[in-house]
């Protein structure tokens, strides 16, 4: 429908990010994440493409999003599938029906899975210093010396809180008690670095890393990265072409009285696609080979400030993609790639592009 905002995914792309990463984690497993509908471009399609790229494990974060991925992928990928929430008491049989691996974050689900009957696979994981979730060094300490009867754990992980920023001091904190945290269990294969902690180091990277919005575009370190292309652009249709004249106000309030006779054209996409309001004023849009900026964000349009470049209805707007990286865009409307990437609605027209 031409009069619709479009979203269109580069599988491509995606699969050329998968082999980026791959060969800066040098060895290391890469095991994507697609938890949020993987990264809101959607986990069927998107998984299915990674496993053709080679991927052989996968992270979500909901239970019912593990249930999904596994109908997803279907018998012929007989993925490993682990759930960062954990297991939840009275879901183990949910749990073995999908064959998910549940990653535990707290005592409680430790007891949970040691209830649940024959050996369940499970991943630990260990707060090194988030303290949003994970096991504590005692608490690991205690499985390693005998506490993990009824259970089989195939992997140790932990989490980065500051990996964005590579000369922060956490990040070595936090490698220094992960290395602390295996020492309890040396064999079990491990895991501490997500995107940008990938990109950290070779020390930061064990066994396996966990990739998740630099697969779909954003930069490891929250900003254009050119080794990491854009999965994700979103274009729209310009419905009008108009001039708002020197004194009179655009969109809603007071705020933007223009100072001087202004050619804009208003395209059909707004927050209802996805776009945050407060862009208006910040982002930019990429029409006829050039930045424009975006002076207001409504909810189901929005204005560029044209000048005098020739423009007409079903001109298309690039909102986001390969002319404006997704990190651009967060950094307009004080976010980060993960928030604009996951708040895109289903309102614009999806496609995908495999080559």
């Amino acid at each position: 429908m031409p009069h619709r905002a479009r979203l269109t995914v580069d599988l491509a792309a995606l699969d050329r990010n998968f082999r980026t990463l791959s060969a800066v984690a040098a060895g290391a497993e890469v095991a994507p994440v697609v938890k949020a509908d993987g990264y809101g471009l959607g986990t069927s399609q998107v998984s299915r493409r990674l496993w053709e790229s080679g991927a052989r494990s996968f992270f979500v974060a909901r239970l019912d999003e593990g249930e999904a991925l596994r109908k997803g992928l279907g018998d012929a990928r007989p993925a490993r599938i682990f759930v960062l929430d954990g297991l939840v008491p009275g879901t183990a049989d949910r749990v073995r029906r999908s064959d998910l691996i549940p990653v535990l974050a707290d005592p409680g689900q430790v007891e949970a899975a040691r209830q649940a009957g024959p050996q369940l696979a499970v991943g630990l994981h260990v707060d090194t210093g988030m303290n949003r979730q994970g096991l504590s060094p005692d608490d690991l300490a205690g499985i390693a010396r005998g506490g993990s009867a009824g259970l089989k754990p195939v992997l140790l992980m932990s989490h980065l809180g500051s990996a964005t920023l590579p000369g922060d001091p956490r990040n070595a904190l936090q490698l220094a008690r992960f290395r602390e945290a295996r020492s309890w269990l040396p064999d079990l294969p491990a895991s501490l670095a997500a995107s940008a902690g990938t990109f950290l180091g070779p020390e930061w990277r064990f066994d396996m890393v966990r990739p998740g919005v630099s697969l779909f575009g954003g930069g490891p370190f929250e900003r254009p990265d050119p080794r990491i292309e854009a999965v994700a652009t979103l274009d729209a249709p310009v419905l009008y072409v108009r001039t708002v004249e020197a004194g009179e106000w655009l969109g809603y309030g007071s705020g933007l009285r223009m100072a001087r006779s202004t050619r804009i054209a208003v395209v059909a996409a707004g927050y209802a696609d996805g776009l945050l309001r407060r862009g208006g004023g910040r982002a930019e849009a990429w029409f006829a080979g050039a930045r424009r900026p975006v002076r207001i964000i409504n909810m189901d349009l929005l204005a560029i400030e044209i000048g005098e470049t020739p423009a007409k209805p079903g001109d298309r707007v690039e909102l986001m993609g390969p002319n404006l990286p997704v990190d651009d865009l967060a950094a307009a409307t004080d976010t980060v790639a993960h928030e604009c990437l996951v708040r895109l609605s289903t309102r614009a027209r999806r496609s995908y592009v495999r080559s």
